[in-house]
């Protein structure tokens, strides 16, 4: 089975230059339901699901390769591969988008641009860091989820996605928590909030958009501003939006934000 396959690959659209979108964690490929149309008549668009997530081959979940980001990386190089694409466009959500900074960093040749949408390079305050957590509420974390994930995720998932006019939205949120295999989300939470890949950011050559909201739970201030300060290329837009997944819940800001910092592109 191809890793195209395994990670339910689809390809739509029409254009010379492909965008691939990458979600985050606790999420599917139709999370960018709201987006990702907004790019099919000017790009090939690629969504995939995380292995382990979505409609993914789950019996290929290894812990061992999955047990940092560069299994994930790895992913998606071996999909631009099969798919004999380069100079794509990475968009990736949260957790995702230090997936696509791994990918930028080992194959250049694969990634012109990145978008990252609410990243955060290490959630785990340390000297003059501030991530927003401190190693034992990370911990403690970790332990909530081991012994009860399912309440974790109904708890959670609204608090992150910021929108609570809307509770729609974090029911979508929180019913894809609790659709996910309770051990996979429980080992990836561990990738995901236990890592420190501020050293991958900091060798990311290529032209990089950072799109941030307000009153987001799981990214302060000042990891936007560290990132400001640390990316070579890097570009950020706040957007008129609040929480951690403004591809859910502010989808035409977001769409509007990555086709105006990538209008170049399409111009050619």
């Amino acid at each position: 089975m191809s890793k195209v396959e395994r990670c339910a690959v689809r390809v739509s659209g029409s254009g010379e230059t492909a965008i691939v979108f990458l979600h985050g964690y606790g999420c599917d490929s139709g999370m960018w339901s709201k987006v990702a149309p907004d790019f099919e008549s000017r790009f090939k668009v690629i969504t995939y699901d995380l292995m382990g997530y979505g409609q993914s081959a789950i019996e290929h979940y290894d812990r061992a390769r999955y047990a940092t980001l560069d299994g994930h990386a790895e992913d998606l190089i071996d999909i631009l591969d099969e798919l004999d694409l380069s100079d794509v466009i990475a968009v990736g959500h949260s957790v995702s988008a230090m997936t696509i900074a791994l990918a930028s960093n080992l194959r250049p040749d694969l990634i012109a641009k990145n978008v990252m949408i609410c990243p955060s390079p290490s959630y785990m305050n340390d000297d003059n860091y501030i991530g927003g957590f401190e190693e034992r509420d990370l911990l403690g974390l970790l332990d909530i989820l081991d012994v009860n994930y399912l309440g974790w995720a109904s708890d959670m998932a609204p608090a992150i996605m910021g929108r609570p006019e809307r509770p729609e939205l974090g029911e979508k949120l929180t019913e894809s928590f609790c659709q996910t295999d309770p051990d996979i989300a429980k080992h990836f939470a561990r990738v995901t909030f236990l890592n420190d890949h501020r050293e991958d950011v900091k060798n990311i050559a290529q032209p990089t958009l950072v799109l941030q909201c307000r009153d987001d739970i799981l990214v302060p201030d000042t990891v936007r501003a560290w990132l400001n300060d640390n990316l070579q290329q890097g570009e950020q837009v706040l957007l008129d939006a609040t929480g951690h997944c403004p591809h859910m819940s502010f989808p035409e800001q977001t769409s509007n934000a990555i086709l105006a910092y990538l209008q170049p592109t399409v111009a050619r």
